[in-house]
């Protein structure tokens, strides 16, 4: 098992990312975590491999004519986003992990950390800009969001596919600016900036791609 698992990766990013102590895992947990052997790998699944989480975004079973069969994997890593590719020996067991996703409401930003409510508990939590990362572009207060924990630890915020957001600020489009296909920067009420088509104005709403802020189209 030792050699199925020795890969290279990444600095664990988890340290000091909340604001919740952490320790390190005791003896009797490590003892009694959570496994699942090659067998049972499907996509979506989260493994916990030295210290770090990565979800399991494609899977295929080999059986050579020669040789011990294998699992060849595609891993996503649940922080980063890195994906790299992972072969396991057939029967190994690998640890997995619990990513708890709850809907929860976007209150405010405290001057340091983003306040987020439970709907159902109205429990609050504070979660650090480094975890919101790029989400942080496109909330608005009151806005739903998940948010993914695993052992009480916030890993991302996860918004829609897509919000509409107002543009507070562009320059002002020219008659026939419709037919050129150039595009200007925009700013919009959360504060961050996309490039729009050069026909629209200041109090446009438009729809916007939270994964990559791409301008989708004008909202009515």
């Amino acid at each position: 098992m030792a050699g199925a698992l020795r890969w290279s990766l990444i600095p664990s990013p988890l340290a000091g990312l909340t604001r919740a102590p952490t320790r390190a895992p005791s003896d009797w947990q490590k003892a009694n975590a959570p496994v699942a052997s090659t067998n049972d790998l499907k996509n979506g699944l989260v493994l916990k491999i030295e210290g770090q989480l990565w979800t399991v975004v494609e899977f295929q079973h080999v059986k050579p004519g020669k040789g011990p069969a294998f699992v060849r994997t595609k891993l996503k890593n649940v922080l980063s986003g890195k994906v790299v590719d992972k072969t396991f020996n057939a029967g190994v067991k690998v640890e997995t992990a619990n990513v708890d996703k709850r809907n929860m409401q976007y209150l405010y930003n405290d001057g340091t950390d983003f306040i987020f409510m439970d709907g159902d508990t109205y429990d609050q939590i504070s979660v650090s800009p480094e975890v919101v990362g790029d989400a942080a572009k496109y909330m608005l207060e009151n806005q739903d969001a998940i948010v993914a924990r695993n052992e009480g630890v916030v890993l991302f915020i996860e918004l829609p596919a897509s919000v509409v957001l107002e543009i507070t600020y562009t320059e002002p489009g020219l008659q026939g600016d419709r037919s050129t296909g150039g595009t200007k920067p925009a700013t919009l009420e959360t504060g961050a900036e996309i490039a729009v088509p050069l026909f629209l104005e200041t109090g446009t709403k438009v729809k916007v791609d939270t994964r990559d802020g791409s301008y989708l189209g004008r909202v009515s």
